[in-house]
């Protein structure tokens, strides 16, 4: 048997803000956001992936034990821009919806326009376009 990798999850303390948040990157929620009430939302990323958003409320209903991790992120989702410029845009935007920076834009010598965030629960984000 072989497993397939199908979905990325992020523990969310409000699901709004973090749906609004993904969506200045292009992500798909749909019309109804948590539909059925339980503090879940997803996202269609193609190639039969899915971004999905739970809240703390949400797990707890069937792991009351979980915490959160503390500290600095252990992973981050990466998103490519059109271009340099849209780097420097997407980070203001995303800066007004709440995130926090961590490396403001920077032209990396790998290479890339490269930016790091933290989403408004303190995952990781980081932006990139070809320089």
């Amino acid at each position: 048997m072989t497993a397939k990798l199908d979905a990325i999850g992020l523990v969310v303390t409000d699901l709004g803000v973090a749906v609004t948040f993904y969506q200045h990157m292009g992500l798909d929620f749909g019309n109804q956001v948590d539909p059925e009430g339980h503090g879940h939302a997803e996202a269609d990323l193609g190639g039969g992936m899915r971004l999905m958003l739970d809240t703390l409320e949400g797990i707890h209903a069937f792991d009351p034990a979980y915490r959160p991790a503390s500290g600095d992120p252990h992973a981050s989702l990466a998103f490519r821009c059109p271009g340099p410029a849209g780097v420097d845009e997407l980070f203001a935007t995303l800066i007004r919806s709440g995130a926090t920076a961590h490396r403001e834009p920077w032209d990396a010598f790998w290479g890339q326009r490269y930016a790091q965030l933290r989403d408004p629960d303190g995952n990781g984000v980081d932006l990139y376009a070809q320089l």
